[in-house]
């Protein structure tokens, strides 16, 4: 009667456990790195919104340079497009629409940077104003590197929540 048969081996329990941990520190980096990012691009996006909020007629002038869109849709897109972005990156921070604002803010930051290679290609001089005064002087590489780096972590954003939690 010395033995018991309900008795676990204690190294098992110990692997167990190893194996856990060590997939909720992995599960946890990934949720805080995703946060992060979530916080950052929100401030981007925030930032830039607001910005073209507050002089929607200088915003309409910069979609206009493009030579896209008639003046009464830039016009239209001056006054819808900031807080549009305005918030999605509120639903980034708060989580509430998220898929939805990831798709979004996505959508316009490709849109936004064709716009640009267009433009480059038809040998427009334009200033873009997404950051108002701050991102005029900067070069076309500059701008190009700032919006895929913006589009890649929206694109990682995308795909770890998808990861995460399947529709």
């Amino acid at each position: 009667m010395n033995s018991t048969p309900n008795a676990q081996r204690p190294t098992l329990n110990v692997e167990l456990a190893t194996a856990t941990s060590a997939s909720d520190i992995k599960n946890r980096t990934s949720n805080i790195i995703s946060r992060i990012l979530d916080f950052v691009l929100a401030g981007i996006f925030i930032y830039a919104g607001a910005f073209k909020a507050i002089d929607p007629v200088q915003f309409a002038s910069d979609i206009d340079n493009y030579k896209i869109l008639p003046w009464a849709v830039s016009v239209a897109l001056a006054f819808y497009l900031p807080w549009l972005e305005v918030f999605c990156a509120l639903a980034l921070v708060f989580r509430f629409l998220y898929r939805g604002a990831l798709s979004i803010l996505m959508v316009l930051i490709v849109t936004f940077t064709l716009a640009t290679i267009a433009a480059k290609i038809r040998g427009l001089d334009i200033t873009c104003g997404c950051f108002g005064h701050v991102s005029q002087h900067w070069s076309f590489p500059s701008h190009l590197a700032t919006n895929l780096a913006i589009l890649a972590a929206l694109l990682a954003l995308g795909i770890s929540n998808r990861l995460r939690k399947p529709l």
